[in-house]
């Protein structure tokens, strides 16, 4: 996917995201997300903390978090979080056309919205739809990515199966599911795997 029809996808998908977040009630945004320690309070903030990242700010705030990536995104998620509802939903919308983002290549960040756009809805019972173009996209980058979230070796030896798209990747014992499901478990949401069948789901679940 060319790097201007990946903004096309984060553009839109930054959008759905502020609707969504537009009709949460105060027990759905003070709710458990499937990002482990954050309420969906907290995981809007970090996805609003990509959104409007750059590089000069990334490498400061990195660098004052004692180069612990975990860490450095804790601090932006919960001081983004504090900014309320209303709030993080006007300035999600305000990044639908903005072409700024940390250092990295373009599909991480179509990346970041897809799967954060998960962690908040399933919680909550709450369906979105990602174009397959975008799935694939993403799939496929994360498939040969060990990069912070490992999840070429989560998936080392494995065959993954999407049932709603024509993707495949890998050898092995299989894994199969939606391919936003796949994306999920890749990236190490445990959650998830009640959503996925196959004789490899079992060492999947061991390394998440």
């Amino acid at each position: 996917m060319k790097s201007e029809e990946v903004w096309k996808n984060v553009h839109s998908e930054r959008e759905a995201m502020a609707d969504t977040w537009a009709g949460l009630s105060a027990g759905q945004w003070a709710a458990a997300s499937w990002c482990d320690g954050w309420s969906v309070q907290d995981a809007a903030g970090h996805v609003l903390a990509s959104a409007e990242q750059t590089p000069p700010n990334f490498f400061r705030e990195l660098a004052g978090a004692g180069f612990k990536f975990s860490v450095f995104a804790d601090r932006g998620a919960r001081r983004l979080a504090a900014l309320g509802p209303d709030e993080l939903i006007r300035r999600l919308r305000a990044r639908t056309t903005t072409t700024n983002h940390p250092p990295g290549p373009t599909v991480t960040w179509l990346g970041e919205i897809v799967t954060h756009g998960e962690d908040i809805r399933r919680p909550l019972g709450l369906k979105h739809e990602v174009p397959e173009d975008a799935l694939v996209a993403v799939a496929d980058f994360y498939k040969n990515s060990n990069l912070l979230i490992g999840s070429k070796g989560r998936i080392a030896g494995l065959r993954l199966r999407a049932t709603d798209a024509e993707w495949t990747h890998g050898d092995g014992p299989e894994v199969a599911g939606s391919l936003s499901s796949l994306i999920l478990a890749m990236t190490g949401r445990k959650e998830v795997h009640a959503d996925l069948t196959g004789e490899g789901l079992a060492t999947l679940a061991s390394r998440a």
